[in-house]
């Protein structure tokens, strides 16, 4: 199979992700190597393995939220949603942010929890939006 090339790489992880964050755009314009690594990595993120790939997705949004990176956070709940996560497997991954990191972490969600309300795609009794 041949190597992809880095708009290929983001054009695939944007599908993925179910959006594309522009941060990737701009930087397969300066660095196409940068972003095949980058897309290595973030693959096995948004791939099944062990873990599904939802599970990796909400831990990662634990992550990005303890440092307090709100874009980053942001990019993580939209690809958790996109990726099948409940409001309720959501909210339980802030319980754990708290419970982990304090309240500067659950304040740095605070955008990416308006996300969950206006396009999360919920199950069992949460609401739903196609």
């Amino acid at each position: 199979m041949a190597e992809q090339s880095g708009k290929e790489i983001v054009h695939s992880i944007g599908e993925k992700m179910g959006f594309t964050p522009h941060v990737l755009e701009t930087l397969a314009e300066i660095d196409e190597d940068f972003v095949k690594q980058y897309g290595r990595c973030n693959g096995m993120l948004l791939t099944d393995g062990v873990l599904p790939a939802k599970t990796k997705i909400l831990m990662a949004l634990a992550v990005v939220a303890s440092k307090q990176c709100e874009s980053c956070v942001m990019s993580q709940m939209r690809s958790a949603i996109h990726n099948g996560a409940t409001k309720d497997e959501i909210m339980e991954t802030m319980e754990v942010i708290h419970i982990t990191s304090g309240a500067p972490a659950v304040a740095a969600c605070r955008d990416a929890l308006k996300v969950l309300l206006i396009e999360g795609k919920t199950e069992g009794g949460n609401h739903r939006r196609d």
